[in-house]
């Protein structure tokens, strides 16, 4: 395992335990934390590989999912109560991504080009999840009576 701190976020270790639940067939067994959120990374000449217009594989999708997962799982686990992720997606990769926590919606993102979806680093998506919990808790804590319902 990698010395870099990262690795030992909530955030991160949420993702491996997201990506790792994906992997019905063994695949990534043995495999690094480094190998598995590899594809997560989307340095910009990476991303400039990527065609502007695509559809979206089926493993892009699924870290999507396992993002916003994760994020789902780390609002749980601050507040104590359970928080649903719904993904809507066309086969274009245009869609969005509701996370609710009983009655309330705590996060809300309209999704593009999801066929080109990543970070530049596992940092950036580690910041970026830490927005979108803190935003959330932020909303549960002002409305708890429609959060709790």
């Amino acid at each position: 395992m990698s010395s870099d701190p990262i690795f030992e976020t909530d955030f991160i270790k949420e993702m491996l335990r997201q990506l790792r639940a994906l992997d019905s067939y063994g695949i990534w067994d043995g495999q690094s934390p480094e190998a598995i959120l590899a594809p997560l990374v989307l340095t910009k000449a990476r991303k400039a590989e990527i065609p502007m217009i695509g559809d979206p594989d089926e493993e892009t999708l699924a870290r999507v999912k396992a993002f916003y997962n994760a994020i789902a799982v780390l609002i749980e686990k601050e507040c104590g109560m359970m928080a649903v992720t719904m993904v809507h997606l066309s086969h274009e990769g245009f869609g969005r991504v509701l996370i609710t926590v009983g009655k309330l919606v705590v996060l809300d993102r309209t999704l593009r080009d999801v066929h080109r979806f990543g970070f530049e680093s596992l940092s950036k998506a580690k910041t970026e999840a830490d927005k979108y919990l803190s935003v959330a808790l932020e909303i549960i804590g002002k409305y708890p009576e429609v959060a709790g319902m």
